[in-house]
């Protein structure tokens, strides 16, 4: 469709009327009473449009205009909703299925600067060094305020072989920090797995994608094999994982249940909320199992933990996860103009706990360093999801009711006093590739082995 009109006022009236209103405001028109005042609404818009297109400084593509006002509108929200461009879609979807081009990395978006919430395991930006909790504040040495965080996520992306340069302000340090970082094919290995010892599994869950379950199930069989059937117990390591799908985090705490709810959801309309059940069968067979996270475990990892912990299935320690309770549903717009990805619903535990602002509250809580109580105030506490603006509250309307009343943890005795909950003086510095430096590890292994330990434990999850 082509126009032609003179003035900035007919081309407004013509914007909302023809482009704008459609099915969309004549929906509007028959439901609200108000129709008038979306109506003016929409001229105010589109007057706008027409101004900015007519005397901005510089010549401006419709397309630009139009893209930048629904992601402002999307944005405008809270924190998760955006409008994915075309591109940004088609790299979404080959995300989720396990493989996407970049610096591997999660971010989300304070203060105006980008936030990492965690580096994903074995890719340039982790190999780099980058942290939960940095800021990046310059990308090739360009400011990021001002971006949105999709502008930014944007520029980190590209080609197998080219380079970014990074400037990180990170908590503790006086200087910035620059990174060259060349960017990779991005195929994360999403479940990693050993054995500590010879009769503790160790599984660590980096994200959800369209691989987790199927390798999570991969992991169990190989870790059974390998213990020639001296297996007692697991240890599953949610920590920095910044979630995924849905649909792979309720297959997860479903391989891990016998039975009872894993989560339900609750939108804007009562109708639509939703409850997901486990199905009889339990991949390890009734180990006991402890559930490692922390302030960057958010989302899908947290639905995994909150299940878990509902029906005593397992044991949670660490610290709070990073509370992100909400759901967004991907919708595509028709016409190859990408999609919005809208926060559509909450997301609440078996016992009717929302997630949202809250997170998950370790059984037992453990810190990664040691703290001194003199410097406690000092430093700043790890931002979560309630420190981000426009977050949404905890809770919206009426939630569901729980489906499960939480036993006592019922730990056996004495083992909670053997639990270290932070590291004493002189411990080694945290070393990726040595786990003995792993302090929430390190505690996660004797809670483990002290549960295998006790039968009548086990016999009453």
């Amino acid at each position: 469709m082509k126009w032609k009109i003179g003035t900035a006022t007919a081309l407004a009236g013509a914007f909302a009327a023809g482009i704008l209103v459609g099915p969309l405001v004549g929906a509007i028109a028959q439901q609200d009473s108000g129709r008038a005042e979306t109506y003016r609404l929409l001229q105010l818009f589109g007057d706008v449009f027409a101004r900015v297109r007519a005397e901005y400084v510089e010549p401006v593509q419709d397309r630009d205009l139009v893209e930048n006002a629904i992601n402002g509108m999307l944005t405008g929200l809270d924190p998760h909703s955006a409008y994915l461009n075309p591109r940004n879609f088609r790299d979404m979807q080959v995300q989720t299925r396990g493989e996407f081009g970049g610096l591997g990395i999660e971010v989300t978006q304070e203060g105006g600067f980008i936030r990492v919430i965690s580096p994903i395991d074995d890719t340039p930006a982790a190999r780099a060094g980058i942290r939960p909790g940095d800021f990046i504040t310059h990308l090739n040495g360009a400011t990021t305020q001002g971006l949105t965080l999709q502008e930014a996520v944007d520029q980190m992306r590209g080609e197998r072989g080219t380079q970014i340069r990074l400037t990180i302000r990170r908590e503790g340090e006086q200087r910035p920090i620059e990174l060259t970082i060349t960017r990779d094919v991005i195929r994360p290995q999403v479940v990693r797995f050993r054995l500590e010892g010879n009769d503790v599994g160790y599984i660590r869950v980096t994200s959800f994608n369209e691989q987790t379950e199927v390798n999570l199930r991969r992991a169990v069989t190989t870790l059974r094999n390998q213990a020639g059937g001296n297996l007692r117990a697991l240890v599953l390591d949610l920590r920095n994982n910044p979630g995924g799908l849905l649909d792979q985090a309720v297959q997860v705490a479903d391989d891990l249940l016998d039975q009872g709810e894993i989560v339900s959801t609750r939108a804007r309309r009562s109708e639509d909320a939703q409850r997901w059940n486990a199905r009889s069968g339990d991949i390890t067979q009734g180990l006991p199992i402890v559930v490692l996270i922390n302030g960057g475990s958010a989302s899908a990892s947290e639905i995994v933990a909150g299940a878990l912990q509902d029906h005593r299935r397992a044991v949670v320690i660490g610290t709070r996860s990073f509370g992100k309770g909400s759901v967004q549903t991907v919708m595509p717009l028709g016409g190859n103009n990408g999609a919005i990805r809208l926060t559509t619903a909450r997301y609440y535990t078996p016992s009717g706990r929302s997630i949202q602002n809250t997170g998950i509250e370790p059984d037992i809580e453990v810190r990664a360093t040691r703290q001194d109580p003199q410097q406690a105030n000092a430093t700043p506490p790890r931002e979560r999801e309630q420190d981000l603006r426009r977050s949404l509250r905890a809770d919206g309307g009426t939630p569901p009711a729980p489906s499960v009343q939480p036993a006592p943890l019922n730990l056996p005795p004495g083992l909670a006093e053997r639990i270290q909950r932070q590291p004493p003086e002189g411990f080694p510095a945290f070393d990726a590739t040595r786990p003995e430096t792993d302090f929430q590890l390190q505690q996660a292994l004797v809670l483990a082995r002290g549960l295998a330990a006790n039968p009548q434990r086990r016999a009453q999850r």
